[in-house]
């Protein structure tokens, strides 16, 4: 009966996912334990809690030899690349070359600049998902749509609708190639998808979809983006030949994603050399992406006992109930881990 156990404790790992604000809640009305209630408040570490509860529950029913066979077949090379590609993606130089690119193309369009940039953050960044990969593209959307959108007074109406649209935007931008997006590089090579079929067959559709996604919510918010006034003036602090180096770690992850000795080995002679030119860097988010891949290791525990009712449940269905039974789980399961 484990696989039924397990079905409930991702039952109840998805229930605590909504319950979040319940937990702040009681950090708020009980400061004795404030610490506690925040770190069950934290929508990061809920998988990675319940994924600590499956494995205990595990190593008493079925023992010690089990619960350790099953945890190492567990792939956990995509929690390990989202975690290292955050870091870098996520430092000053990097995100100032992207940010005097999207200014200069702003500034040639004949619109105001806080609009076209907004678009070209939901748009243009992205699709870059099919080069540097998705949670390179997330983070760096993210972290230029905080300092351009939401460190303003913008109302709540903006920020869900522009949340919504990147993330949609982010997941299918990465369709462009074979090599970016997690779910496709899982059947790349057993359905010998390469980059002439990927761009015939998927890429130009999400590039228009993309692209209609931030052309309908920039021309729905635009009231609300024409009172942002100009976005951050983005200025070249850094050296170019430390951008250049950047850029090279960012490429040479990117070019060994499939490899965690390799990308992990450039992650660690990365924060040292960040460390080495401090005064170049802000502060790494060594945090932020530790809590975005501990999420994703959760959910590689946690799935990898839900095929039992979740291969029987697809393999049953006709091909529109798929699609619409796959877009409804992409909403509590990781889009690679579904695949």
């Amino acid at each position: 009966f484990l696989p039924w156990i397990a079905a409930a404790i991702f039952a109840l790992a998805v229930l605590h996912t909504f319950s979040t604000k319940y937990f702040e809640h009681l950090a708020h009305t009980h400061p004795r334990h404030a610490g506690i209630w925040h770190l069950l408040g934290e929508v990061e570490v809920v998988f990675g809690l319940w994924s600590m509860v499956l494995a205990l529950t595990m190593f008493s029913l079925a023992g010690k030899a089990s619960t350790l066979e099953y945890l190492e077949s567990r792939n956990f090379t995509e929690p390990l690349f989202v975690f290292a590609i955050m870091v870098v993606a996520g430092t000053r130089p990097i995100l100032q070359v992207c940010g005097l690119l999207v200014q200069q193309v702003a500034r040639l369009a004949p619109l105001p600049t806080a609009m076209v940039n907004y678009f070209l953050l939901l748009s243009v960044v992205p699709l870059l998902g099919s080069l540097i990969t998705e949670p390179a593209a997330m983070t760096l959307a993210a972290l230029m749509l905080r300092d351009s959108v939401f460190s303003a007074a913008v109302n709540e109406r903006l920020k869900y609708a522009t949340l919504g649209v990147l993330f949609v935007n982010v997941s299918i931008g990465g369709t462009l190639t074979h090599f970016a997006a997690p779910p496709v590089l899982m059947v790349a090579s057993t359905w010998q998808w390469d980059l002439p079929f990927m761009l015939q067959t998927f890429g130009w559709k999400a590039a228009i979809v993309v692209t209609l996604n931030a052309a309908i919510l920039t021309f729905l918010m635009r009231r609300e983006l024409s009172g942002l006034g100009q976005p951050p003036v983005a200025r070249m602090s850094v050296p170019p030949l430390m951008v250049t180096i950047h850029m090279a770690f960012l490429l040479g992850m990117v070019f060994f994603a499939h490899h965690p000795v390799v990308f992990m080995g450039l992650l660690l002679f990365f924060i040292g050399y960040a460390t080495a030119y401090a005064h170049h860097q802000d502060r790494l988010i060594l945090r932020e992406a530790l809590l975005v891949a501990f999420f994703l290791a959760g959910l590689v525990v946690l799935g990898g006992q839900q095929a039992w009712w979740l291969q029987p449940l697809l393999m049953g269905l006709n091909a529109d109930a798929v699609f619409y039974g796959a877009t409804a789980l992409t909403a509590i399961t990781d889009n690679a881990a579904l695949t």
